[in-house]
């Protein structure tokens, strides 16, 4: 199966478990695989054929920016299904959630998440 990859988008939000995280916000970094068939745009070179990775980016950053959350699991999960649910040729979608601020005493480069769904699961 084919991929688009979308590396290390950042964004600034208002989710966590701790009250301080839903006013304070905090960075939060995604990846976004989607797998799907690209052979018929690879071969017509015709942006119909595949799907539109900006509008992708446009629906994780409204999603990021303007919805809350307390886990970065639920975060996850709503993207996938919005995506799923936008674009039908996607088969299936890897996201993964950093959150590099998370309020936890100690060294570390980020915490996150990675969830994989497929369409009719």
């Amino acid at each position: 199966m084919d991929k688009i990859i979308m590396k290390n988008l950042a964004f600034y939000g208002y989710h966590g478990a701790l009250k301080e995280e839903n006013i304070l916000g905090q960075k939060f970094f995604i990846d976004i695989e989607v797998l799907l068939d690209l052979k018929k745009a690879g071969k017509s070179d015709v942006v119909e054929d595949t799907v539109n990775y900006a509008k992708i980016y446009d629906i994780v950053k409204d999603t990021v920016e303007n919805k809350n959350f307390k886990l970065i699991e639920a975060l996850a999960e709503y993207i996938a299904q919005r995506i799923l649910n936008n674009f039908q040729r996607i088969s299936e979608i890897v996201i993964q959630v950093r959150k590099p601020e998370a309020p936890v005493k100690g060294i570390y480069d980020y915490f996150g998440v990675e969830i994989r769904r497929r369409r009719n699961e």
